[in-house]
């Protein structure tokens, strides 16, 4: 039986807006992604899907429920031992790239293997071989204003997955891309995912992209639906 990598158990998270406006966004949420499963997230803007991916990730704090990330209870733990989780087990990726703009594409994937105590010279090795994988190795010594939006977001994955993560988190990864690049991209994405045997759970409007992955769930009223 697949160990389960990511579970969501009961999440609730509502946001005040005014003294007496209170927004449930959600209410009830229950998810769990098995090893080697890309699950897609799919919601109208403003339904919450960022919320989730954000306390998934250990971003934010739910206001009830449980969050497990490999079998262990992450909601109580301290802020250092959350960072430490997030920064070895868990990658992001966003709808815009936030690359940052003064280092090229493969510095901005060594500088988080650096964060996480590996060599130089390792890091430079697996950013170069991520790169190539996803079809930019020749792009490595470009800064992201050089590059082509496509290019970019490519990059953006390499970076989230510099430290070898087991889950995956992507908001919106292609929402800022042309159809076509797009779908190059994802296809880019999902081969790198696929390769690696991480867990994934993509957030899409794409139902196109949504039908390429293991399972489908939809956010209804706060609570998550499969199907």
């Amino acid at each position: 039986m697949s160990e389960i990598i990511l579970e969501l158990r009961g999440i609730d998270k509502a946001y005040n807006k005014g003294a007496q406006n209170q927004v449930d966004v959600l209410k009830g949420a229950d998810i769990a992604v098995a090893t080697g499963e890309v699950v897609a997230l799919v919601a109208p803007s403003g339904a919450g899907k960022s919320t989730l991916l954000h306390i998934a990730g250990l971003l934010d704090l739910p206001d009830a429920g449980t969050v497990r990330i490999a079998g262990e209870d992450v909601s109580g733990l301290s802020d250092r031992r959350r960072t430490r989780i997030r920064r070895q087990d868990v990658g992001f990726v966003y709808q815009f790239h936030h690359l940052l703009p003064e280092f090229t594409a493969l510095e901005n994937i060594v500088l988080p293997q650096l964060a996480n105590g590996v060599s130089r010279k390792e890091a430079e090795l697996r950013g170069l071989g991520l790169l190539a994988r996803v079809g930019v190795g020749e792009r490595a010594g470009h800064r992201p204003a050089a590059m082509s939006g496509g290019e970019q977001q490519r990059v953006a994955f390499c970076r989230a997955l510099a430290n070898a993560p087991r889950l995956l988190l992507a908001d919106e990864p292609t929402g800022n891309l042309d159809p076509a690049t797009a779908d190059q991209v994802f296809g880019a994405l999902m081969e790198l995912v696929r390769g690696t045997g991480m867990s994934a759970v993509i957030a899409t409007h794409n139902l196109e992209l949504a039908a390429r992955m293991d399972r489908i769930f939809r956010l209804d009223n706060g609570a998550l639906v499969e199907g």
